[in-house]
C-alpha cells in the first residue's frame, strides 16, 4: 500500500511535550501548495500506556475539542507514565467550518475508516489513523456530542461487542470516565467507523454523547474535561486522584429504541430527555406544513425506558432519528 501523504512535526517517541501538526498537502484555488493542518500534542515520559484522544470527528461537537486543547494546553511530561496523544480537532476542516462533514469533500469522516492514502481528503486523514495513529494505542477516547441535529443525555458508551472480555474491559474505562450516564451502545450502522476500526484492531475503544444542538454548555464541557482526566488515571498514565461520578447505566439492547420520522414537518415532542416513557407512549406529533388544518403525525415508541436522544431542530425530514429510549440496567463491566 501507498504510504500516507501526511507527515508530521512531532516525534512520537521523544519524551517531554510536544505541539506540532499533522500535514496533509491539498492543492485548492487559493493555494496551489497548500495543506490541511490538524493540531496535535504528544506527552510523552518514558515507557507506559499509550492514549490517543480525539475530537471534532465530527466538526460541530464541541465538548472534545475544549476538553482536548485544555488538556494540550495544561498536561505536563513529568505528570505523564507513558504516551498521550490529543488530536483535539480530528477532521479539522469540518471543524473550521462547523459542520458535520467536511466542505472539501462532503465526506463524514467517522464512516470512511480504513480510508485510502490515494483518496479524498477525508479518506487520507482516516488512513493515517488506521495505519499510525490506532496502532500506537491501547486506550482510545473520541468524544461526540448530537452536533447540530441531535441532542443526548450527557453519557459515556462502549459498543456492545462480540468478545465478552474486551467488552467488560471497556466498560470498567465507561466507569471510570464517571459521566452522568453510562451506555451500552448499539449503532444503526457501524459500516466505516473509528470506532469499529480500534475495535477491530482489540484497542480499548470509549467515546460519548455529552449534549448538542451544534454547541457546548458549562456542564457538558467540565463532563469532557473531568473525564478524560479520569481515564488517563484509570489507564495508568497520571498518578493522582480521580473525580468519579456516579453514573446512571443504561443499554441499547435493539433497534426499537429508535424512532424515525416517515414524514416530514415541524416536530412536536411530548415528552423531555430524561424522562421515564412506555412502549406505546406518544413521543411526538410532526405537523404538515404546506398548509392549515391537517392532522399530526403521530410517533409513538416501540420501547420504554428513559428518553435519551431527540432530534434537535424544529424542523424534520422523512427518514430521521427523532427519539432514542435506552433501557436502565445494572452496571456494566465488574
Amino acid at each position: 500500500m501507498k504510504p500516507s501523504p501526511i507527515t508530521a512535526s512531532v516525534d512520537y517517541e521523544t519524551d517531554g511535550v510536544q505541539h506540532g501538526f499533522l500535514r496533509l498537502p491539498y492543492s485548492r484555488d487559493d493555494a496551489a501548495w497548500g495543506s490541511v493542518m490538524l493540531p496535535i500534542t504528544v506527552i510523552r515520559n518514558g515507557p507506559g500506556p499509550t492514549a490517543l484522544f480525539t475530537g471534532a470527528n465530527h466538526g460541530d461537537e464541541y465538548e472534545g475539542p475544549i476538553a482536548l486543547f485544555d488538556l494540550a494546553r495544561s498536561l505536563r511530561a513529568e505528570q505523564v507514565r507513558g504516551r498521550v496523544i490529543l488530536v483535539p480537532a480530528m477532521n479539522q476542516p469540518a471543524f473550521a467550518a462547523g459542520t458535520r462533514t467536511s466542505p472539501i469533500d462532503r465526506g463524514n469522516l467517522n464512516r470512511s475508516f480504513p480510508g485510502r492514502p490515494d483518496g479524498t481528503v477525508t479518506e487520507k486523514i482516516a488512513d493515517y489513523f488506521q495505519r499510525v495513529l490506532l496502532p500506537m494505542a491501547d486506550l482510545v477516547l473520541d468524544f461526540h456530542s448530537g452536533g447540530k441535529t441531535l441532542d443526548f443525555l450527557p453519557f459515556c458508551a462502549a459498543h456492545a461487542l462480540e468478545d465478552a472480555e474486551a467488552e467488560a474491559r471497556a466498560f470498567r474505562y465507561v466507569r471510570a470516565f464517571g459521566a452522568p450516564y453510562a451506555m451500552r451502545m448499539r449503532e444503526i450502522d457501524a459500516v466505516g467507523m473509528y470506532d469499529t476500526a480500534a475495535e477491530e484492531m482489540g484497542k480499548v475503544m470509549i467515546t460519548t454523547e455529552l449534549g448538542g444542538g451544534g454547541t457546548a454548555s458549562a456542564r457538558t464541557v467540565e463532563i469532557a474535561r473531568r473525564g478524560a482526566r479520569n481515564l488517563l488515571i484509570a489507564a495508568g498514565i497520571l498518578d493522582e486522584a480521580p473525580d468519579v461520578r456516579p453514573s446512571q447505566w443504561l443499554d441499547m439492547p435493539d433497534g426499537d429504541c429508535f424512532t424515525f420520522a416517515e414524514e416530514g414537518g415541524l416536530i412536536r415532542f411530548c415528552a423531555d430527555l430524561g424522562d421515564r416513557v412506555q412502549a406505546g407512549q406518544l413521543i411526538a406529533m410532526i405537523y404538515p406544513t404546506h398548509r392549515t388544518g391537517l392532522a399530526p403525525v403521530e410517533l409513538r415508541l416501540r420501547r420504554g425506558g428513559i428518553f435519551t436522544a431527540r432530534h434537535f431542530p424544529g424542523l424534520v425530514k422523512p427518514g430521521d432519528c427523532v427519539a432514542v429510549v435506552a433501557e436502565e440496567v445494572a452496571p456494566l463491566g465488574d
